[in-house]
């Protein structure tokens, strides 16, 4: 399986879907399916039936996973595709549009 180009925590803007030209902060990665789940990107609502941690149930709206080839990261302010390079023995993330090494 290949390495994911987002990480957790990345500040990522929307190429693609209902949410186009929307940014928000990656809160998790699903390697397994290729997806994301972006802070305030693809909102849903989702109807819960009342449990023990949620006394009231009702109607609650939340984020859903997209697609990872749907987003494109954000550096230095400006949407950028992701390449890998080797760093020493050490293998970092770069920014396609700059050549600037992320982390």
């Amino acid at each position: 399986m290949a390495t994911m180009k987002i990480k957790k925590g990345d500040l990522v803007k929307v190429i693609a879907g209902k949410d186009i030209n929307n940014e928000g902060k990656v809160i998790a990665v699903n390697a397994k399916n290729n997806t994301v789940l972006v802070e305030g990107i693809n909102m849903v609502t989702k109807h819960t039936k009342p449990s023990m941690s949620n006394q009231q149930g009702g109607i609650v709206h939340q984020e859903a996973p997209i697609d990872a080839s749907n987003v494109m990261l954000i550096h230095d302010g400006k949407p950028t595709r992701v390449g890998f390079k080797m760093d020493g023995d050490k293998k970092v993330r770069f920014a396609k549009s700059t050549g600037k090494v992320i982390d």
